[in-house]
């Protein structure tokens, strides 16, 4: 069980779920909210329940131990979240989430493209041909049903 919980894969696949999750009850409870506002009752409950699991597992950290590089950067990654999240809900709010959802995952053919540009990361041919054909399903998938 223990190897389990290490594995960046198993953590991936858990992701992916709860990300999936997150769409479906998105879609349903945005019914009668305005996007922005469902977004904001959605990024309150994520901080107390993030602040929650941090106080149970006893990983709070004092803020000045924190480099500025990671301030900078971590500040940076919320305010794409932020961002990302807006333009989700109302996304859904207006489409279908079979066609959403989809669409959203081209951030993983960005994340490989910029991942190879800023990172320095190298990916192999077959996993250049499972990002294009990623981009390709997420495509087929975002057109009119």
């Amino acid at each position: 069980m223990r190897g389990l919980l290490t594995s960046w894969q198993v953590w991936a696949l858990g992701s992916a779920v709860f990300a999936a999750l997150t769409a479906i009850f998105a879609k349903i409870g945005i019914t009668e909210v305005n996007s922005d506002f469902a977004t904001f009752i959605r990024t309150v409950v994520i901080l107390l329940a993030i602040a929650l699991m941090l106080t149970l597992a006893g990983n709070w950290q004092a803020p000045g131990t924190v480099p500025m590089k990671s301030w900078v950067f971590l500040v940076l990654s919320g305010l794409a979240t932020g961002a990302s999240w807006l333009c989700y809900f109302r996304a859904l709010q207006i489409g279908k989430a079979a066609q959403v959802a989809p669409v959203d995952k081209l951030s993983v053919v960005l994340v490989a493209v910029f991942a190879v540009l800023f990172l320095g990361e190298q990916l192999s041919t077959v996993h250049w041909i499972a990002v294009v054909m990623i981009g390709g399903g997420a495509l087929l998938l975002a057109l009119p049903i």
